[in-house]
């Protein structure tokens, strides 16, 4: 079952509904990088690019449970 949640990137309001497992791994990735869930929404999606934004959660959250934590090193655009 998909779990959606709402935020508001580049002042418009969009939601993301990915499974709990994934919204459990981006919430210790947000910890971890120091970030609000909407300030580590806004930095996946300043990195997609031209990706979907749940498919870029998702791929972040199984290349964090790789081990890859360069994530969190990286810094805000602002």
């Amino acid at each position: 079952m998909l779990k959606k949640r709402s935020v508001s990137l580049s002042g418009h309001a969009t939601s993301v509904a990915l499974e709990p497992e994934f919204w459990a791994v981006l919430d210790a990735i947000a910890v971890e990088a120091g970030l609000t869930q909407a300030g580590l929404m806004k930095r996946i999606d300043e990195r997609r690019g031209r990706r979907p934004l749940a498919s870029a959660c998702r791929l972040l959250a199984l290349d964090w449970a790789g081990g890859d934590r360069s994530f969190a090193d990286q810094r805000s655009a602002d």
